[in-house]
Protein backbone atom coordinates (compact mmCIF):
# COMPACT_ATOMS: atom_id res chain seq x y z
CA UNK A 1 0.00 0.00 0.00
CA UNK A 2 1.21 3.55 -0.66
CA UNK A 3 2.67 5.44 2.26
CA UNK A 4 0.83 8.71 1.59
CA UNK A 5 -2.40 9.73 3.29
CA UNK A 6 -5.23 11.72 1.74
CA UNK A 7 -8.22 13.56 3.21
CA UNK A 8 -11.29 13.95 1.00
CA UNK A 9 -14.09 16.42 1.72
CA UNK A 10 -17.51 16.04 0.11
CA UNK A 11 -19.91 18.99 0.11
CA UNK A 12 -23.09 17.61 -1.54
CA UNK A 13 -25.13 20.81 -1.22
CA UNK A 14 -22.37 23.32 -1.97
CA UNK A 15 -24.38 25.34 -4.58
CA UNK A 16 -27.28 25.97 -2.23
CA UNK A 17 -25.10 26.36 0.88
CA UNK A 18 -23.01 29.12 -0.69
CA UNK A 19 -26.19 30.82 -1.91
CA UNK A 20 -27.67 30.73 1.59
CA UNK A 21 -24.44 32.20 3.00
CA UNK A 22 -24.52 35.01 0.43
CA UNK A 23 -28.21 35.72 1.10
CA UNK A 24 -28.93 34.92 4.79
CA UNK A 25 -32.51 36.14 4.43
CA UNK A 26 -33.43 33.08 2.34
CA UNK A 27 -35.65 30.60 4.20
CA UNK A 28 -37.26 27.32 3.30
CA UNK A 29 -36.11 24.79 0.69
CA UNK A 30 -33.88 26.05 -2.14
CA UNK A 31 -33.36 24.54 -5.58
CA UNK A 32 -31.30 25.56 -8.60
CA UNK A 33 -32.43 24.79 -12.13
CA UNK A 34 -30.86 24.75 -15.59
CA UNK A 35 -32.00 24.36 -19.18
CA UNK A 36 -31.67 20.74 -20.37
CA UNK A 37 -33.02 19.61 -23.74
CA UNK A 38 -35.48 22.46 -23.98
CA UNK A 39 -36.83 21.96 -20.45
CA UNK A 40 -36.14 23.29 -16.97
CA UNK A 41 -34.62 20.64 -14.72
CA UNK A 42 -33.37 20.76 -11.14
CA UNK A 43 -29.57 20.93 -11.06
CA UNK A 44 -29.02 21.24 -7.28
CA UNK A 45 -31.15 20.97 -4.17
CA UNK A 46 -30.55 21.58 -0.47
CA UNK A 47 -31.27 19.23 2.42
CA UNK A 48 -34.78 20.57 3.04
CA UNK A 49 -35.76 20.05 -0.59
CA UNK A 50 -34.38 16.51 -0.50
CA UNK A 51 -36.46 15.71 2.60
CA UNK A 52 -39.53 16.81 0.63
CA UNK A 53 -38.84 14.11 -2.02
CA UNK A 54 -37.37 16.49 -4.60
CA UNK A 55 -34.44 15.17 -6.64
CA UNK A 56 -31.83 16.40 -9.11
CA UNK A 57 -33.05 16.05 -12.70
CA UNK A 58 -36.70 16.53 -11.77
CA UNK A 59 -38.88 18.84 -13.85
CA UNK A 60 -39.06 22.33 -12.30
CA UNK A 61 -42.82 22.57 -12.82
CA UNK A 62 -43.37 19.30 -10.94
CA UNK A 63 -41.13 20.49 -8.11
CA UNK A 64 -43.09 23.73 -7.74
CA UNK A 65 -46.33 21.80 -7.71
CA UNK A 66 -45.04 19.52 -4.93
CA UNK A 67 -43.57 22.38 -2.85
CA UNK A 68 -45.43 25.68 -3.43
CA UNK A 69 -43.11 27.80 -1.28
CA UNK A 70 -39.96 26.68 -3.07
CA UNK A 71 -37.11 29.19 -3.56
CA UNK A 72 -35.91 28.83 -7.15
CA UNK A 73 -32.76 30.25 -8.74
CA UNK A 74 -30.93 29.50 -11.99
CA UNK A 75 -27.58 27.78 -11.51
CA UNK A 76 -24.39 29.57 -12.56
CA UNK A 77 -21.84 26.79 -12.94
CA UNK A 78 -18.80 28.94 -13.89
CA UNK A 79 -19.38 31.19 -10.87
CA UNK A 80 -19.80 28.22 -8.54
CA UNK A 81 -16.62 26.62 -9.88
CA UNK A 82 -14.64 29.84 -9.38
CA UNK A 83 -15.93 30.33 -5.82
CA UNK A 84 -15.19 26.71 -5.00
CA UNK A 85 -11.63 27.09 -6.29
CA UNK A 86 -11.08 29.98 -3.85
CA UNK A 87 -12.68 27.86 -1.15
CA UNK A 88 -10.15 25.11 -1.93
CA UNK A 89 -7.24 27.54 -1.62
CA UNK A 90 -8.39 28.41 1.89
CA UNK A 91 -7.79 24.78 2.92
CA UNK A 92 -4.07 25.20 2.27
CA UNK A 93 -3.92 26.37 5.90
CA UNK A 94 -4.40 22.70 6.81
CA UNK A 95 -2.18 21.17 4.12
CA UNK A 96 0.02 22.76 1.44
CA UNK A 97 -1.29 20.29 -1.18
CA UNK A 98 -4.97 20.91 -1.94
CA UNK A 99 -6.76 19.97 -5.16
CA UNK A 100 -10.27 20.18 -6.55
CA UNK A 101 -11.49 16.74 -7.61
CA UNK A 102 -13.33 17.60 -10.80
CA UNK A 103 -13.78 14.02 -12.03
CA UNK A 104 -17.53 14.11 -11.49
CA UNK A 105 -18.27 17.80 -11.01
CA UNK A 106 -16.36 21.10 -10.99
CA UNK A 107 -17.38 21.84 -7.41
CA UNK A 108 -18.16 19.88 -4.26
CA UNK A 109 -15.11 17.61 -3.86
CA UNK A 110 -11.74 18.44 -2.29
CA UNK A 111 -8.73 16.28 -1.56
CA UNK A 112 -5.80 17.18 0.70
CA UNK A 113 -2.49 15.38 0.88
CA UNK A 114 -1.99 15.28 4.65
CA UNK A 115 1.18 13.20 4.66
CA UNK A 116 3.35 14.53 7.45
CA UNK A 117 0.95 17.25 8.64
CA UNK A 118 -1.69 15.37 10.66
CA UNK A 119 0.45 15.53 13.81
CA UNK A 120 -0.06 19.32 13.85
CA UNK A 121 -3.72 18.65 14.69
CA UNK A 122 -3.02 15.84 17.17
CA UNK A 123 -3.47 13.00 14.70
CA UNK A 124 -5.60 12.04 11.70
CA UNK A 125 -8.88 11.66 13.58
CA UNK A 126 -8.63 15.06 15.34
CA UNK A 127 -7.62 16.67 12.04
CA UNK A 128 -10.66 15.24 10.24
CA UNK A 129 -12.91 16.26 13.10
CA UNK A 130 -11.45 19.81 13.13
CA UNK A 131 -12.01 20.35 9.40
CA UNK A 132 -15.54 18.96 9.48
CA UNK A 133 -16.48 20.96 12.57
CA UNK A 134 -15.33 24.30 11.21
CA UNK A 135 -17.08 23.77 7.88
CA UNK A 136 -20.33 22.77 9.55
CA UNK A 137 -20.05 25.84 11.78
CA UNK A 138 -19.94 27.93 8.60
CA UNK A 139 -23.21 26.35 7.43
CA UNK A 140 -21.93 23.73 4.99
CA UNK A 141 -23.15 20.18 4.74
CA UNK A 142 -19.96 18.12 4.59
CA UNK A 143 -18.63 14.60 4.92
CA UNK A 144 -15.01 13.49 4.93
CA UNK A 145 -12.67 10.55 5.05
CA UNK A 146 -8.95 9.83 5.35
CA UNK A 147 -7.42 6.91 3.47
CA UNK A 148 -4.21 5.79 1.80
CA UNK A 149 -5.48 6.44 -1.73
CA UNK A 150 -7.41 9.29 -3.31
CA UNK A 151 -9.98 6.88 -4.72
CA UNK A 152 -10.61 5.24 -1.35
CA UNK A 153 -10.95 8.57 0.45
CA UNK A 154 -13.41 9.83 -2.18
CA UNK A 155 -15.45 6.60 -2.06
CA UNK A 156 -15.74 6.56 1.71
CA UNK A 157 -16.65 10.26 1.94
CA UNK A 158 -19.46 9.77 -0.59
CA UNK A 159 -20.84 6.32 0.26
CA UNK A 160 -19.96 5.71 3.91
CA UNK A 161 -19.84 7.62 7.17
CA UNK A 162 -17.00 10.03 7.86
CA UNK A 163 -14.07 8.03 9.17
CA UNK A 164 -10.34 7.38 9.12
CA UNK A 165 -9.44 4.26 7.15
CA UNK A 166 -6.25 2.57 8.43
CA UNK A 167 -3.82 1.56 5.67
CA UNK A 168 -4.39 -2.15 6.27
CA UNK A 169 -8.19 -1.78 6.21
CA UNK A 170 -8.58 -0.18 2.77
CA UNK A 171 -9.85 -3.32 1.04
CA UNK A 172 -12.20 -4.22 3.90
CA UNK A 173 -13.83 -0.77 3.76
CA UNK A 174 -14.05 -0.59 -0.03
CA UNK A 175 -15.43 -4.08 -0.72
CA UNK A 176 -19.03 -3.50 0.52
CA UNK A 177 -19.43 -0.10 -1.16
CA UNK A 178 -21.43 0.45 -4.34
CA UNK A 179 -19.56 0.28 -7.66
CA UNK A 180 -20.57 3.92 -8.20
CA UNK A 181 -18.00 4.77 -5.51
CA UNK A 182 -15.27 4.15 -8.10
CA UNK A 183 -16.13 7.47 -9.81
CA UNK A 184 -17.69 5.73 -12.81
CA UNK A 185 -20.02 7.37 -15.30
CA UNK A 186 -23.73 6.48 -15.04
CA UNK A 187 -23.56 4.11 -18.02
CA UNK A 188 -20.74 2.06 -16.49
CA UNK A 189 -22.43 1.89 -13.09
CA UNK A 190 -25.76 0.85 -14.65
CA UNK A 191 -24.08 -1.82 -16.79
CA UNK A 192 -22.29 -3.36 -13.81
CA UNK A 193 -25.51 -3.39 -11.80
CA UNK A 194 -27.33 -5.19 -14.62
CA UNK A 195 -24.64 -7.86 -14.54
CA UNK A 196 -25.20 -8.33 -10.80
CA UNK A 197 -21.93 -6.61 -9.87
CA UNK A 198 -23.25 -4.13 -7.32
CA UNK A 199 -20.35 -3.99 -4.86
CA UNK A 200 -16.73 -3.06 -5.42
CA UNK A 201 -15.56 -6.28 -3.77
CA UNK A 202 -17.13 -8.31 -6.60
CA UNK A 203 -14.88 -6.79 -9.27
CA UNK A 204 -11.31 -7.90 -8.35
CA UNK A 205 -12.16 -11.55 -8.95
CA UNK A 206 -13.64 -11.02 -12.41
CA UNK A 207 -11.82 -11.42 -15.71
CA UNK A 208 -10.08 -8.10 -16.32
CA UNK A 209 -10.00 -8.45 -20.09
CA UNK A 210 -13.74 -9.02 -20.20
CA UNK A 211 -14.39 -6.02 -17.97
CA UNK A 212 -12.15 -3.85 -20.11
CA UNK A 213 -13.79 -5.00 -23.33
CA UNK A 214 -17.25 -4.08 -22.07
CA UNK A 215 -16.67 -1.08 -19.79
CA UNK A 216 -13.39 0.38 -21.00
CA UNK A 217 -9.96 0.74 -19.45
CA UNK A 218 -11.19 3.52 -17.14
CA UNK A 219 -13.01 0.97 -14.97
CA UNK A 220 -9.84 -1.01 -14.30
CA UNK A 221 -7.88 2.19 -13.76
CA UNK A 222 -10.31 3.46 -11.11
CA UNK A 223 -10.34 0.05 -9.45
CA UNK A 224 -6.56 -0.14 -9.25
CA UNK A 225 -6.29 3.43 -8.03
CA UNK A 226 -8.78 2.84 -5.24
CA UNK A 227 -6.96 -0.26 -3.97
CA UNK A 228 -3.53 1.33 -4.38
CA UNK A 229 -2.30 -0.87 -7.20
CA UNK A 230 -1.98 2.14 -9.52
CA UNK A 231 -0.70 5.59 -8.62
CA UNK A 232 -3.03 8.59 -8.74
CA UNK A 233 -1.56 12.04 -8.29
CA UNK A 234 -3.39 15.19 -7.35
CA UNK A 235 -2.81 18.53 -9.04
CA UNK A 236 -2.51 21.14 -6.26
CA UNK A 237 -4.24 24.47 -6.70
CA UNK A 238 -1.31 26.42 -5.24
CA UNK A 239 2.34 25.64 -6.05
CA UNK A 240 4.13 23.75 -3.35
CA UNK A 241 6.56 25.89 -1.39
CA UNK A 242 8.86 23.61 0.55
CA UNK A 243 10.33 26.50 2.52
CA UNK A 244 7.82 28.57 4.41
CA UNK A 245 7.00 29.95 7.83
CA UNK A 246 3.54 30.51 9.26
CA UNK A 247 1.76 31.90 12.28
CA UNK A 248 -1.71 31.20 13.62
CA UNK A 249 -3.61 33.68 15.79
CA UNK A 250 -5.87 32.98 18.72
CA UNK A 251 -7.82 36.14 17.84
CA UNK A 252 -8.07 37.26 14.18
CA UNK A 253 -6.20 40.40 13.11
CA UNK A 254 -7.29 42.89 10.48
CA UNK A 255 -4.97 45.91 10.24
CA UNK A 256 -2.38 46.03 7.46
CA UNK A 257 0.23 47.24 9.95
CA UNK A 258 -0.27 44.07 11.99
CA UNK A 259 0.06 41.97 8.84
CA UNK A 260 3.34 43.67 7.91
CA UNK A 261 4.73 43.24 11.44
CA UNK A 262 3.91 39.54 11.28
CA UNK A 263 5.46 39.33 7.79
CA UNK A 264 8.71 40.77 9.21
CA UNK A 265 8.75 38.15 11.99
CA UNK A 266 8.09 35.37 9.49
CA UNK A 267 10.85 36.75 7.23
CA UNK A 268 13.29 36.35 10.14
CA UNK A 269 12.24 32.71 10.61
CA UNK A 270 12.39 32.01 6.89
CA UNK A 271 15.76 33.76 6.56
CA UNK A 272 17.26 31.61 9.32
CA UNK A 273 16.05 28.47 7.59
CA UNK A 274 17.46 29.56 4.24
CA UNK A 275 20.74 30.50 5.89
CA UNK A 276 20.98 27.07 7.49
CA UNK A 277 20.64 25.48 4.05
CA UNK A 278 22.96 27.96 2.34
CA UNK A 279 20.18 29.21 0.05
CA UNK A 280 18.60 32.45 -1.09
CA UNK A 281 15.31 33.16 -2.85
CA UNK A 282 14.09 35.65 -5.42
CA UNK A 283 10.32 35.21 -5.07
CA UNK A 284 8.34 35.51 -1.84
CA UNK A 285 4.62 34.92 -1.34
CA UNK A 286 2.48 36.06 1.58
CA UNK A 287 -0.80 34.16 2.12
CA UNK A 288 -3.45 35.75 4.35
CA UNK A 289 -6.12 33.28 5.48
CA UNK A 290 -9.39 34.92 6.45
CA UNK A 291 -11.86 33.35 8.83
CA UNK A 292 -14.56 33.45 6.11
CA UNK A 293 -12.69 30.84 3.97
CA UNK A 294 -11.01 33.40 1.69
CA UNK A 295 -7.31 33.69 0.90
CA UNK A 296 -5.49 36.86 -0.09
CA UNK A 297 -2.02 36.66 -1.60
CA UNK A 298 0.80 39.11 -2.13
CA UNK A 299 3.90 38.20 -4.12
CA UNK A 300 7.13 40.14 -4.50
CA UNK A 301 10.34 39.50 -6.41
CA UNK A 302 13.94 40.41 -5.75
CA UNK A 303 16.51 41.23 -8.39
CA UNK A 304 19.04 38.89 -6.79
CA UNK A 305 18.75 35.93 -4.40
CA UNK A 306 18.37 37.17 -0.84
CA UNK A 307 17.43 36.05 2.64
CA UNK A 308 17.74 39.43 4.36
CA UNK A 309 14.59 39.71 6.56
CA UNK A 310 14.59 43.51 6.56
CA UNK A 311 14.73 43.65 2.78
CA UNK A 312 11.99 41.01 2.34
CA UNK A 313 9.70 42.84 4.78
CA UNK A 314 10.36 46.14 3.02
CA UNK A 315 9.34 44.64 -0.32
CA UNK A 316 5.97 43.64 1.13
CA UNK A 317 5.55 47.06 2.71
CA UNK A 318 6.08 48.66 -0.69
CA UNK A 319 3.67 46.25 -2.33
CA UNK A 320 1.00 46.98 0.28
CA UNK A 321 1.03 50.64 -0.80
CA UNK A 322 -0.32 49.53 -4.21
CA UNK A 323 -3.32 47.81 -2.64
CA UNK A 324 -4.93 51.05 -1.49
CA UNK A 325 -8.65 50.26 -1.11
CA UNK A 326 -8.42 46.68 -2.40
CA UNK A 327 -7.29 45.30 0.94
CA UNK A 328 -10.18 43.73 2.82
CA UNK A 329 -9.54 41.59 5.89
CA UNK A 330 -13.21 40.59 6.09
CA UNK A 331 -14.00 39.26 9.57
CA UNK A 332 -10.29 38.92 10.33
CA UNK A 333 -7.19 36.93 9.45
CA UNK A 334 -6.44 33.90 11.59
CA UNK A 335 -3.30 32.64 9.83
CA UNK A 336 -0.42 34.11 7.79
CA UNK A 337 2.08 32.10 5.78
CA UNK A 338 5.27 33.36 4.11
CA UNK A 339 6.72 31.11 1.41
CA UNK A 340 9.87 31.35 -0.72
CA UNK A 341 10.36 30.11 -4.27
CA UNK A 342 12.96 30.47 -7.03
CA UNK A 343 15.53 29.22 -4.54
CA UNK A 344 19.22 29.14 -5.48
CA UNK A 345 22.55 28.70 -3.72
CA UNK A 346 23.82 31.72 -1.81
CA UNK A 347 27.06 32.28 0.06
CA UNK A 348 26.92 31.37 3.71
CA UNK A 349 28.00 34.88 4.72
CA UNK A 350 25.66 37.64 3.62
CA UNK A 351 26.09 41.07 5.17
CA UNK A 352 22.97 42.49 3.53
CA UNK A 353 20.32 41.87 0.93
CA UNK A 354 22.78 42.34 -1.93
CA UNK A 355 26.45 41.61 -1.36
CA UNK A 356 28.30 41.71 -4.67
CA UNK A 357 31.59 42.94 -5.96
CA UNK A 358 30.18 44.94 -8.85
CA UNK A 359 29.19 47.95 -6.75
CA UNK A 360 25.53 47.79 -7.86
CA UNK A 361 23.96 47.00 -4.47
CA UNK A 362 22.20 50.36 -4.18
CA UNK A 363 20.84 50.12 -7.72
CA UNK A 364 19.47 46.64 -7.06
CA UNK A 365 17.74 47.85 -3.92
CA UNK A 366 16.25 50.74 -5.87
CA UNK A 367 15.03 48.40 -8.62
CA UNK A 368 13.35 46.15 -6.05
CA UNK A 369 11.65 49.04 -4.25
CA UNK A 370 10.30 50.63 -7.42
CA UNK A 371 9.20 47.31 -8.90
CA UNK A 372 7.37 46.28 -5.73
CA UNK A 373 5.54 49.61 -5.69
CA UNK A 374 4.78 50.03 -9.40
CA UNK A 375 4.89 46.48 -10.72
CA UNK A 376 7.56 44.29 -12.34
CA UNK A 377 7.09 45.85 -15.79
CA UNK A 378 7.53 49.40 -14.54
CA UNK A 379 11.33 49.16 -14.41
CA UNK A 380 12.94 47.75 -17.53
CA UNK A 381 16.39 47.77 -19.03
CA UNK A 382 17.67 47.84 -22.59
CA UNK A 383 19.22 44.60 -23.78
CA UNK A 384 21.19 44.24 -27.01
CA UNK A 385 19.95 41.74 -29.58
CA UNK A 386 22.26 40.02 -32.06
CA UNK A 387 20.72 41.31 -35.30
CA UNK A 388 21.51 43.66 -38.18
CA UNK A 389 18.06 45.30 -38.19
CA UNK A 390 18.48 48.61 -36.34
CA UNK A 391 14.95 48.72 -34.94
CA UNK A 392 15.41 45.22 -33.51
CA UNK A 393 18.89 45.76 -32.07
CA UNK A 394 17.54 46.48 -28.56
CA UNK A 395 14.67 45.00 -26.56
CA UNK A 396 13.29 45.75 -23.11
CA UNK A 397 13.14 43.33 -20.19
CA UNK A 398 12.29 43.76 -16.47
CA UNK A 399 15.36 44.43 -14.37
CA UNK A 400 14.20 42.02 -11.66
CA UNK A 401 13.92 39.22 -14.24
CA UNK A 402 17.02 39.97 -16.24
CA UNK A 403 18.64 37.35 -18.44
CA UNK A 404 22.25 36.86 -19.45
CA UNK A 405 23.60 39.21 -22.10
CA UNK A 406 24.66 37.85 -25.48
CA UNK A 407 28.38 38.64 -25.89
CA UNK A 408 27.92 38.81 -29.68
CA UNK A 409 25.04 41.30 -29.49
CA UNK A 410 27.02 44.36 -28.45
CA UNK A 411 27.09 47.03 -31.20
CA UNK A 412 30.24 47.75 -33.15
CA UNK A 413 31.62 51.06 -31.79
CA UNK A 414 33.38 51.79 -35.08
CA UNK A 415 30.11 52.10 -36.99
CA UNK A 416 28.42 55.49 -37.09
CA UNK A 417 24.84 55.29 -35.83
CA UNK A 418 22.18 57.96 -35.18
CA UNK A 419 21.30 59.07 -31.69
CA UNK A 420 17.57 58.74 -32.30
CA UNK A 421 15.63 56.06 -34.22
CA UNK A 422 12.02 56.23 -35.31
CA UNK A 423 9.73 53.52 -33.84
CA UNK A 424 9.39 52.16 -37.37
CA UNK A 425 10.98 53.19 -40.68
CA UNK A 426 8.72 55.72 -42.41
CA UNK A 427 8.31 55.81 -46.22
CA UNK A 428 9.78 58.83 -47.98
CA UNK A 429 10.05 60.07 -51.55
CA UNK A 430 13.67 60.49 -52.70
CA UNK A 431 15.10 62.14 -55.83
CA UNK A 432 18.58 61.22 -57.05
CA UNK A 433 20.67 61.99 -60.11
CA UNK A 434 20.85 58.28 -61.00
CA UNK A 435 18.60 55.47 -59.71
CA UNK A 436 21.35 53.79 -57.74
CA UNK A 437 23.06 57.00 -56.57
CA UNK A 438 22.92 58.93 -53.30
CA UNK A 439 19.82 61.06 -52.57
CA UNK A 440 19.70 64.71 -53.63
CA UNK A 441 16.41 65.61 -51.93
CA UNK A 442 13.45 63.98 -50.23
CA UNK A 443 9.83 64.55 -49.20
CA UNK A 444 9.05 63.34 -45.70
CA UNK A 445 5.76 64.02 -43.92
CA UNK A 446 4.78 66.43 -46.74
CA UNK A 447 7.91 68.56 -46.22
CA UNK A 448 10.69 68.84 -48.83
CA UNK A 449 14.35 68.66 -47.83
CA UNK A 450 17.31 69.57 -50.08
CA UNK A 451 20.53 67.73 -49.32
CA UNK A 452 23.89 69.41 -49.70
CA UNK A 453 25.94 66.26 -49.13
CA UNK A 454 25.44 62.55 -48.54
CA UNK A 455 27.68 59.61 -47.64
CA UNK A 456 27.19 55.92 -48.17
CA UNK A 457 26.01 53.40 -48.91
CA UNK A 458 26.38 50.94 -46.03
CA UNK A 459 24.71 47.69 -47.00
CA UNK A 460 22.84 45.70 -44.34
CA UNK A 461 20.69 42.61 -44.70
CA UNK A 462 18.58 40.58 -42.32
CA UNK A 463 19.59 37.18 -41.02
CA UNK A 464 18.82 34.29 -43.32
CA UNK A 465 16.60 32.57 -40.71
CA UNK A 466 14.27 35.60 -40.62
CA UNK A 467 13.62 35.61 -44.35
CA UNK A 468 9.95 35.99 -45.22
CA UNK A 469 8.79 36.93 -41.70
CA UNK A 470 6.74 40.03 -41.09
CA UNK A 471 8.76 42.64 -39.23
CA UNK A 472 7.79 43.08 -35.55
CA UNK A 473 8.70 46.17 -33.61
CA UNK A 474 10.47 46.51 -30.30
CA UNK A 475 8.42 45.32 -27.32
CA UNK A 476 5.93 43.24 -29.28
CA UNK A 477 7.24 40.02 -27.73
CA UNK A 478 7.00 41.35 -24.19
CA UNK A 479 3.61 43.09 -24.52
CA UNK A 480 5.21 46.40 -23.59
CA UNK A 481 4.32 48.40 -26.67
CA UNK A 482 3.09 51.91 -26.23
CA UNK A 483 0.47 53.63 -28.34
CA UNK A 484 3.08 55.25 -30.57
CA UNK A 485 4.79 51.94 -31.28
CA UNK A 486 1.48 50.23 -31.97
CA UNK A 487 0.47 53.00 -34.38
CA UNK A 488 3.83 52.78 -36.10
CA UNK A 489 3.44 49.03 -36.49
CA UNK A 490 0.01 49.48 -38.08
CA UNK A 491 1.32 52.22 -40.36
CA UNK A 492 4.19 49.99 -41.39
CA UNK A 493 1.80 47.20 -42.35
CA UNK A 494 -0.59 49.51 -44.18
CA UNK A 495 1.89 51.70 -46.05
CA UNK A 496 4.30 48.93 -46.98
CA UNK A 497 2.59 45.53 -47.18
CA UNK A 498 5.65 44.05 -48.92
CA UNK A 499 8.04 45.13 -46.18
CA UNK A 500 9.19 41.79 -44.82
CA UNK A 501 12.39 40.70 -43.17
CA UNK A 502 14.88 39.08 -45.47
CA UNK A 503 13.01 40.11 -48.61
CA UNK A 504 15.39 42.98 -49.49
CA UNK A 505 18.81 44.28 -48.58
CA UNK A 506 19.18 47.83 -47.33
CA UNK A 507 21.60 50.52 -48.51
CA UNK A 508 21.98 53.15 -45.79
CA UNK A 509 22.98 56.79 -46.44
CA UNK A 510 23.75 59.72 -44.16
CA UNK A 511 22.31 62.86 -45.75
CA UNK A 512 22.69 66.45 -44.54
CA UNK A 513 20.39 69.30 -45.59
CA UNK A 514 21.14 73.01 -45.88
CA UNK A 515 20.15 73.62 -42.21
CA UNK A 516 22.74 71.16 -40.92
CA UNK A 517 20.26 68.42 -40.04
CA UNK A 518 21.53 64.92 -40.74
CA UNK A 519 19.22 62.02 -41.57
CA UNK A 520 19.76 58.28 -41.71
CA UNK A 521 18.01 56.93 -44.82
CA UNK A 522 18.01 53.61 -46.53
CA UNK A 523 17.02 52.26 -49.89
CA UNK A 524 15.31 48.88 -49.75
CA UNK A 525 16.26 46.46 -52.49
CA UNK A 526 19.12 46.10 -54.95
CA UNK A 527 19.22 48.06 -58.20
CA UNK A 528 18.77 45.72 -61.14
CA UNK A 529 17.22 42.93 -59.04
CA UNK A 530 14.08 44.56 -57.61
CA UNK A 531 11.15 45.86 -59.65
CA UNK A 532 10.72 48.77 -57.22
CA UNK A 533 13.19 50.53 -54.93
CA UNK A 534 11.59 52.04 -51.83
CA UNK A 535 13.16 54.62 -49.56
CA UNK A 536 12.62 54.92 -45.81
CA UNK A 537 13.58 57.32 -43.02
CA UNK A 538 15.28 55.47 -40.13
CA UNK A 539 16.67 58.07 -37.72
CA UNK A 540 18.48 61.34 -36.97
CA UNK A 541 21.97 62.39 -36.01
CA UNK A 542 22.61 65.14 -33.43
Amino acid sequence: MPSRRYLALFLPTWPTDILRRREPELTGPIVLYEHIKGGLRLAAIDGQAASLKLSVGQNLADARAMVPGLTVREIDRPWLAAIFADFADWHSNASPLVAVMDDMTAFGDLVLDITGVAHLFGGEAPMLRTLLTRLRALGYTVAGAIASTIGAAWAVSHFARSQVVPPDQTAAVLDPLSVAALRLNPQQAAGLTQMGLKQIGQLPGRDRKALQARFGVSLLQRLDQAYGRAEERLTPRLPLAERHAERRFVEPIGLMDDVLMCAHDLAIQLGLRLEGEGLGAQAFHLFLYRVDHQVMTMSVNSGRPTRDPAHIARLFANRSERLQGDYDAGFGIDMIRLAASSVTQLDALQLGAFVAQDGAEDLDRLYDRVSSRLGPLAVVRSKFVNTHIPERAVKLEPVIARTADDPHAAPDPTRLRPLRLLPAPEPITVFAQVPDGPPNSMVWRRVSYKFVKASGPERLATEWWRAGRQLQLLGSDNHQKGDDVTAAQEALSEQSPAYREGQYSRDYYIAEDSSGRRFWLFRQGLFGYASQLDWYMQGFFP
